[in-house]
């Protein structure tokens, strides 16, 4: 073989791998992307459904307008927070309003008439799904932010990825509150 067919069968090679390992790195982009759009339209499902709660429960137990405020509040943070896009202020701002809709439920237990009314389970049972699904999309996030994160970081994956720009992405985490355990006294 002369050294001119060497050179264009390494350049070749060099091409296809390349090819490939962009095309990879796009993939795996794609699907970072795709999972986090999945996250916001649960967070848009739950956002959604919040104002029909909260009318629902004022009907009952209207002298408890704080905690209506409070849940209202969060939601238009964690609205705010989504329209900016930044992971982490949605991450905050989701666990504020996740601990609104607790204290709202909360409220439940002090008003059976409330417990009782089927507008009112149906919409606790629309949360909790809604709840549900969040989780569910948040883990599909993250396991495609470590497929991701660990092929831009891996050889020969790396030597195409940080040339071109492409970052290690965060994971979706649970606030410090979240991890502790829940006290329930009767």
């Amino acid at each position: 073989m002369n050294p001119t067919t060497i050179l264009i069968t390494l350049v070749l090679l060099f091409i296809i791998f390349f090819v490939f390992t962009y095309n990879r790195l796009i993939v795996l982009k794609n699907r970072v992307k795709e999972a986090w759009a999945d996250i916001d339209v649960q967070l848009k499902r739950r956002h959604d459904l919040i104002p029909n709660l909260v009318e629902t429960v004022k009907g009952y137990a209207a002298h408890e307008k704080e905690i209506f405020k409070e849940v209202a509040k969060a939601r238009e943070r964690a609205l705010t927070a989504t329209k900016e896009g930044d992971p982490e202020k949605i991450e905050k701002a989701e666990n504020q309003l996740k601990g609104a809709l607790k204290s709202l439920f909360a409220v439940s237990e002090d008003y059976p008439d409330l417990k009782a009314s089927e507008n009112f389970l149906e919409l606790q049972r629309e949360i909790r799904d809604t709840e549900d699904k969040i989780q569910s999309a948040r883990r599909f996030y993250n396991r495609n932010v470590k497929a991701y994160n660990i092929k831009i970081q891996s050889i020969p994956y790396n030597f195409i990825a940080s040339p071109l720009g492409y970052q290690k992405k965060e994971f979706f985490r649970a606030e410090e509150g979240e991890r502790e355990n829940v006290e329930v006294s009767f």
